[in-house]
C-alpha cells in the first residue's frame, strides 16, 4: 500500500468542486460587487459556500450554469441595428 497520500488514488473520494473567489466571480460574470449581493438576496444569483468566519468562495459550476443562462444578445440578434 502506498503511504504517500497525494498520489493514492482518489476513486473513493468522489469529485471535489471547484471554488471562485470573489474577484474570479466578478471578472467571469461582468457584475459589480453590489449588484452581485443583491442578486443573492434576491434569489437571481447562486449563493456562495462559507470556508471560513470571513471567507466565502462559489461552486464554478453554479456560475457556470447562471452565465450560461444569461449569455448577452448580439444586436444583431436582439433586431436593433448596429451604429454605423
Amino acid at each position: 500500500m502506498n503511504d504517500n497520500p497525494l498520489t493514492e488514488s482518489t476513486d473513493n473520494i468522489g469529485t471535489i468542486p471547484h471554488l471562485l473567489r470573489l474577484p474570479a466571480v466578478l471578472h467571469v460574470t461582468g457584475l459589480g460587487r453590489s449588484t452581485l449581493y443583491k442578486m443573492i438576496a434576491e434569489n437571481k444569483f447562486p449563493a456562495p459556500v462559507q470556508l471560513a468566519k470571513r471567507a466565502v468562495a462559489w461552486r464554478h459550476d453554479d456560475v457556470r450554469r447562471w452565465t450560461s443562462g444569461r449569455l448577452p444578445a448580439s444586436p444583431r440578434r436582439a433586431g436593433v441595428s448596429p451604429r454605423g
